[in-house]
């Protein structure tokens, strides 16, 4: 019997957590097995007791620091035992049948449709920063169908399915990516090594964008940015127009920090576990 592992990261967001699993329980593949692979990033708000509580089904994994979301994925990746992958953040919720669509699209990595608690659709599908789209904006504004099923360049992370087999062809995230960009680094090096992405609009999840990220705002801008650079510098270290992309991605972060001069770092610099844990704590922690 085929099986599917869903992975699911998560920092300080229980009450979301709670409502992932619940939705998780309530649809489920039916097509399989399934695990759930819970990763745990030193949380103080005593999810780990919760899930030992209310959701004795769920495999945890407690790590004793914040490893960030990267390395907390692998980590997941590496335990996990399915056949299919589901990357699931804790702010996502599946809707009935969700599961089902994505696995029967018979797809190598399929993504679903994200909407608001609304209905409204998220735009989460995106074009590829590449040195003139980083200039002029246009990758955020890609013109994408999101009624119609079809190939999907560069789709959010907050739900997505691939096979085992693509995970032993391209590896993990990208770990010098620890909070961000690892998703557009993961799709494209998908992309580079001849793997398409679907998008499947009638799997449909609802996501409340980044429990996380949404407590560290200024943080999260700055340390985007760097990994904006250091993405630009692993891809196109030779485009002419690299420089110039650089000059654009640090003006947007001063522009939204206020941290006017500060440098970024060469290539974006490296962000370490240690010092991005550091950023987190002082504007993360939950009240």
């Amino acid at each position: 019997m085929m099986r599917l592992s869903v992975i699911i990261v998560h920092w300080n967001t229980a009450p979301d957590l709670r409502e992932c699993l619940t939705a998780l329980r309530e649809f489920s593949w039916r097509g399989g097995e399934t695990e759930i692979v819970v990763v745990d990033n030193a949380s103080r708000d005593g999810a780990v007791a919760m899930l030992a509580a209310e959701f004795p089904e769920v495999r945890v994994i407690a790590n004793a620091e914040n490893l960030i979301y990267a390395a907390a994925t692998n980590q997941a990746l590496r335990a996990a035992t399915g056949d299919y992958f589901l990357l699931l953040n804790p702010d996502a919720c599946v809707t009935e049948g969700a599961i089902d669509k994505l696995i029967g699209a018979q797809k190598a990595i399929v993504a679903a449709k994200l909407v608001s608690d609304d209905g409204s659709v998220q735009k989460s599908v995106r074009a590829f920063p590449t040195p003139l789209a980083t200039i002029t904006g246009s990758w955020t504004r890609l013109a994408f169908d999101y009624e119609k099923a079809g190939p999907a360049p560069q789709p959010m992370m907050s739900c997505l399915l691939f096979t085992r087999a693509v995970y032993e062809k391209l590896g993990g995230l990208d770990e010098r990516f620890p909070l961000f960009f690892n998703d557009v680094d993961w799709s494209l090096r998908t992309e580079r090594a001849g793997l398409e992405t679907w998008y499947i609009p009638e799997a449909v999840v609802r996501h409340g964008h980044g429990g996380t990220t949404k407590r560290v705002r200024r943080s999260a801008v700055w340390e985007s940015r760097r990994a904006w650079l250091r993405f630009l510098h692993k891809h196109f270290a030779r485009d002419p127009l690299r420089p110039l992309a650089t000059v654009a991605v640090t003006l947007d972060a001063w522009r939204r920090t206020g941290r006017w001069g500060k440098s970024l770092g060469k290539n974006g610099g490296e962000t370490t576990p240690e010092s991005l844990r550091r950023e987190l704590e002082s504007e993360g922690r939950p009240s």
